[in-house]
């Protein structure tokens, strides 16, 4: 068996936009944009219009996934998604900090593994 860092890092962006998505959609006369999509017209490109870009991350925010157009993603590096998530990867390991249990809580974890050890010694 094998495991990725990388596909795990990808794993929780995709979880996390899905949970973002569950929350539900805003609609308002901003989320809606129907100024917008009269001015842009029928046939004609809505997708760089700047509102749908300010809203695009509204349903999902991903940490992961580049929602540039793909003039912009090639300037900016062109990078893959696989390497994306190794360079989060790097990050994470070389900067996450893991906070401290408190002090009551891994009183309490202590005892629950120590009742385990002692059941599992008696053969029970």
């Amino acid at each position: 068996m094998t495991f990725s860092l990388e596909q795990l890092v990808l794993d929780n962006d995709m979880i996390s936009m899905t949970k973002k998505a569950m929350e539900g959609v805003v609609v308002n006369e901003e989320t809606m944009a129907t100024d917008a999509i009269d001015k842009v017209g029928i046939g004609n490109n809505f997708l760089a219009h700047k509102t749908t870009r300010k809203n695009i991350d509204l349903p999902s925010s991903p940490m992961l996934i580049d929602r540039l157009m793909y003039g912009d993603w090639e300037a900016a590096g062109a990078k893959d998604i696989a390497t994306v998530a190794h360079e989060k990867v790097v990050d994470i390991m070389k900067n996450h900090e893991v906070q401290p249990i408190d002090a009551d809580l891994l009183k309490d974890m202590k005892a629950v593994v120590a009742k385990a050890d002692e059941v599992f010694k008696a053969g029970a």
